[in-house]
């Protein structure tokens, strides 16, 4: 059953442009939309926000801020509470690191934190990056989780506590509630994947022995449920959501299970079984996902569903209709969903921390232009190599030109970088302050070993992107141990079967194919529901899939023989890398037979980053 509101159908097309809540950003497209497949129970869920809670401002699909997404949840709240259905908002975690927003204040967060607090959300979790510092961890322990407290759920992990020293759940493990409309009975969990790359004030437990606990054996037996809701930063299809559904399943076949994951930066959505299913929405602010459930046990407090659509308690036996939809975060989409316009639409709190947001991105003078780039380099949507990868130009004319430390200059050096270290695409035109952050929002530093053997470091690169499984330690790859590159598969065997059928295709400003010419070109995803998961019907583009790391040959001697381009090769060179990566590199170098160790490495460059190095590039390169 689905419900509908009394104001009739979506229109397809909207002929009148509406204006985005942030002054410089492009006004969105109109586009034939799908609609909200609004049912008993309704979700709008986000995740792996990464500080864009300015929306993307050169990106039209996309280009709502986070106080669009307030007036939106607002709006859709006031249309549940008239048809007598709920509504609840859900955030599975990296909501930091990945902006100029989040990460160009000192300290980090100091305006995003309150941003993104504005929001009410119902059920709320960690993601990896809140942990990779002590700092980002205890803003969570000291400011998010008293925010949403009663909300915030940390099935399994801990913090030590900066004060007392004891090592304490984050957040409550788990909640139990009843919806405000239907009277639904959920018990709510909130996981992190296996991770391993925390600092060591937090404490993250395997989720495999997480679910042997007593207290979460005592809460799957819990018979006056009628929906478990397990929400995490966890892709949708790896072994930790697996082993989660098989153990409510172990004790309650019956039961409504639904998932909300995160991580692999995707739309993804995964059944389980009849009852079961999960939803994934994307990265940075690109997708709101809307997910709903009828048939339902219920209260009896609905006021004018139909009669069919909730199901008495004792009748579980019955499945449920599970619906799925995927917005492009932008106004006209969130217009066409309320039925409302750019005068009607806009609550007082949406506004208000819109005009935050506004005045954050001042204060922070994102806006401050280091130079202009002369056409679009992309992650995903170009090859690797070629003229129009951003990795390319990486790799060909950024670390040439930057990497090198002058008590070494004289040295032939070899640099490496993870591609996860660049995040987002440039485009054509201004590059701000803003955009050094979204392309390259890591402080990591580098470091290098002097005078490896050419001979070994040649065929570093080859073993890194090859992933050796003696490379790799326990459930982390050398691609996700840190920045989740755009789109890309997790590391489990599970994973890769996700990323093939997932079909998913990121937006850009490609041109669309011949067949499609008067749609956009934007996400086309399929799923296990089928193709018609997109709000936005668009063209499709393509998608490239890039390798983990690449490397940049420097300072090499001049050729061997007369006419030659190619360098000769050198004896020995200084390896270079940038830190974050430095237990692969080593592991990659004992795999290769060497013994160099920690105790081997160094500083290079001492006080730089690859944020920095960008920065510096656009500005001495190209001229607006």
């Amino acid at each position: 059953m689905i419900v509908r509101f009394r104001y009739g159908a979506l229109a397809l097309t909207i002929p009148s442009a509406v204006l985005a809540a942030q002054p410089s950003a492009a006004p969105p497209v109109s586009a034939p939309l799908r609609e909200l497949p609004w049912g008993q129970l309704n979700f709008l869920h986000t995740t792996d926000t990464h500080g864009w809670h300015a929306g993307h401002l050169q990106e039209p699909s996309f280009s709502a801020d986070w106080g669009d997404y307030i007036s939106f949840a607002e709006r859709l709240h006031e249309k549940a509470d008239e048809e007598g259905v709920d509504l609840l908002l859900v955030d599975t975690g990296d909501r930091i690191e990945g902006s100029g927003l989040y990460d160009a204040s000192e300290p980090k967060g100091k305006y995003t934190l309150k941003i993104f607090g504005e929001q009410h959300v119902d059920v709320i979790c960690s993601g990896n990056h809140e942990l990779y510092k002590d700092t980002s961890s205890e803003n969570e322990y000291y400011e998010t989780v008293p925010k949403f407290l009663g909300n915030y759920l940390a099935s399994n992990l801990d913090i030590i506590d900066p004060k007392t020293g004891e090592q304490r759940p984050l957040a409550q493990r788990f909640k139990k509630f009843t919806t405000k409309n239907q009277g639904i009975r959920v018990l709510a969990f909130g996981f992190l994947f296996n991770f391993r790359g925390n600092s060591n004030n937090t404490i993250v437990q395997r989720v495999q022995e997480t679910i042997k606990e007593n207290w979460f054996q005592e809460a799957i037996r819990d018979r006056e449920v009628d929906l478990f809701l397990v929400i995490g930063h966890v892709p949708l299809r790896t072994q930790e959501f697996v082993s989660i559904f098989k153990a409510i399943r172990g004790q309650q076949w019956d039961v409504t299970i639904q998932f909300f994951g995160g991580h692999t930066h995707i739309r993804d959505y995964a059944k389980y079984d009849s009852k079961a299913y999960g939803l994934e929405s994307g990265r940075y602010m690109e997708t709101i996902g809307f997910m709903s459930v009828t048939g339902l046990p219920t209260s009896g407090n609905s006021i004018s569903m139909s009669t069919h659509a909730a199901a008495p308690r004792a009748a579980r036996v019955a499945s449920p209709t599970f619906s799925r939809r995927y917005i492009d975060n932008n106004l006209f989409s969130f217009h066409q969903h309320t039925h409302l316009n750019d005068t009607t639409f806009p609550t007082t709190h949406g506004r208000k921390t819109s005009s935050m947001i506004a005045s954050a991105r001042k204060a922070l003078k994102l806006d401050k232009t280091y130079g202009c780039a002369p056409k679009d380099y992309w992650t995903n949507r170009a090859p690797y190599p070629s003229e129009n990868s951003i990795f390319s130009w990486l790799q060909d004319e950024v670390l040439p030109d930057m990497v090198l430390d002058v008590e070494r200059a004289d040295v032939p050096r070899m640099v490496f970088t993870n591609t996860g270290a660049l995040r987002f695409d440039i485009f054509k035109g201004p590059f701000t302050v803003d955009t050094t952050y979204t392309v390259s929002p890591f402080t990591s530093g580098f470091r290098y070993i002097k005078d490896v053997p050419f001979s070994v470091a040649k065929r570093l690169l080859q073993i890194i992107n090859q992933e050796v499984p003696q490379l790799s330690p326990a459930s982390q790859s050398f691609a996700c141990k840190g920045p989740v590159r755009s789109v890309q598969t997790s590391t489990h065997q599970v994973d890769k079967q996700l990323f093939i059928t997932s079909g998913q295709m990121p937006l850009g400003k490609d041109r669309a194919h011949d067949g499609d010419a008067k749609l956009t070109p934007g996400y086309t995803t399929t799923d296990d529901a089928g193709s018609d998961g997109d709000d936005t019907i668009h063209a499709p583009i393509k998608f490239y899939v890039v390798p983990n790391a690449l490397e940049s040959r420097i300072g090499f001697p001049p050729a061997a023989t007369e006419g030659s381009k190619k360098p000769a090769d050198p004896i020995s060179v200084d390896l270079v890398y940038v830190d974050f990566i430095e237990s692969y590199i080593l592991l990659a170098l004992k795999f290769l037979g060497t013994d160099y160790a920690e105790r081997d490495t160094d500083v290079y460059m001492e006080g730089r980053d690859m944020t920095g190095l960008i920065a510096q590039w656009v500005q001495e390169h190209w001229e607006c």
